[in-house]
C-alpha cells in the first residue's frame, strides 16, 4: 500500500512539474502566435494552431507520468538519478525553446535548441529504459512529436 501511494505521489508530482513548465512556455507562445507567428511563411505540413495546445498538454502529462514513475523507484539509485538528470535537462531545453523561438522570435536559436532537445530526449529514453521500459515507452509520443516539430522548425527557418 505504501509503495502505491509513493508511486502515485511521484507520478502526480511529475505531471504537475511538466504541466507547469508547459504552462509557462505556453504563455510565452500564446502572445506571439496572433502577430509574429501568423506572419511567418510556414511549410505545407504546418498543423492548425488549435492543435498545439491539446497535443502539448497530452505530451506533458505523459512526460510527467514517465518521470514520476522513474522517480518512484527511489532517487538514491544511481540509474534513477542519471535518468532524472537527463529528464530535467531536456525539460529545461523544452521550456527554453518556446522562450527563444516565440519569446525572442529567434528561429535559428529555436532550431539549435530543438536539435539539442531531440538528442537529449533520445538519451533520456535510453536511461528510462534501463530503469523501467514502460516508463520509457511513455516518452515515445513526445519523441515523435519532437521529430515533427524539428522538421517544422527547419521549414520555418528555410522559408523565412
Amino acid at each position: 500500500m505504501k509503495i502505491k501511494i509513493k508511486k502515485r505521489s511521484a507520478i502526480l508530482s511529475g505531471i504537475i512539474i511538466c504541466l507547469t513548465v508547459g504552462g509557462i512556455a505556453g504563455s510565452v507562445t500564446q502572445s506571439s502566435i496572433p502577430i509574429w507567428y501568423a506572419a511567418l511563411d510556414k511549410p505545407f505540413f504546418n498543423p492548425p494552431n488549435w492543435l498545439f495546445g491539446p497535443v502539448w498538454t497530452l505530451l506533458y502529462i505523459l512526460m510527467g507520468w514517465a518521470a514520476g514513475w522513474i522517480w518512484s523507484f527511489g532517487s538514491h539509485h544511481k540509474w534513477v538519478k542519471t535518468a532524472l538528470y537527463h529528464f530535467g535537462a531536456q525539460l529545461v531545453l523544452n521550456g527554453m525553446w518556446s522562450l527563444v523561438f516565440f519569446g525572442l522570435k529567434n528561429i535559428l536559436g529555436g532550431l539549435v535548441i530543438i536539435i539539442a532537445l531531440l538528442i537529449l530526449v533520445i538519451i533520456t529514453i535510453k536511461w528510462f529504459r534501463i530503469v523501467n521500459k514502460k516508463a520509457a515507452y511513455l516518452l515515445y509520443p513526445y519523441l515523435l512529436w519532437l521529430i515533427y516539430a524539428t522538421a517544422l522548425n527547419i521549414g520555418v527557418f528555410i522559408l523565412n
